[in-house]
């Protein structure tokens, strides 16, 4: 059984690779926006169209949703439908969390992990192309649905960490900080 001392380093290091990746992509929104920008000022006062710009955005957009995933999950910042969960003590909240994270979070994700391997395999064994002459590069797109299955098992295991030394007394809880005056 692995000391108390080791579980926090372990902890610390798996938010630590959550937190870098999600404050990385953060500055492609803002890449993305200049990007958007100059297509609609090329477009409309230059009467010039390129097809590597416009997938561009939509390479950044996919880049930020399924890169980001894991830090908005790490921050509590996904959807949730909590009509009970923010009434129960923090132990209420640490078993329900462990629970959705084992039983939910981790399957699925090990589920489209495994699903989609073949696909982005078939991509990348064909380097596959866009149709349209833009950014050559589908497979690395494709490649996003792994890396972002492995960012959320990669903050699943924190989860687990962290809702376990809450429950063992060793952490604070996780106070929703969503929360709506009913």
């Amino acid at each position: 059984m692995p000391s108390a001392n080791r579980e926090p380093v372990l902890l610390a290091w798996l938010d630590g690779i959550t937190e870098m990746v999600g404050r990385a992509i953060a500055w492609l929104v803002l890449v993305m926006m200049v990007v958007q920008f100059a297509i609609v000022v090329m477009r409309y006062a230059f009467s010039i169209h390129s097809v590597v710009m416009q997938e561009s955005v939509m390479y950044m957009h996919a880049m930020v949703f399924m890169l980001g995933a894991a830090w908005t999950l790490r921050h509590d910042g996904h959807v949730r439908v909590d009509i009970f969960y923010r009434r129960l003590s923090e132990r209420g909240r640490a078993w329900i969390d462990l629970l959705g994270t084992l039983f939910l979070l981790i399957p699925v994700a090990l589920f489209i992990a495994i699903g989609s391997f073949a696909y982005v395999r078939s991509s990348w064994a064909i380097l596959e192309r866009s149709p349209d002459g833009g950014i050559p590069g589908v497979y690395l797109l494709k490649s996003l649905i792994l890396v972002m299955m492995a960012l959320l098992l990669i903050q699943g295991v924190a989860q687990l960490i962290r809702q376990a030394m809450i429950l063992r007394g060793q952490a604070p809880g996780n106070d929703p900080e969503h929360r709506e005056v009913l």
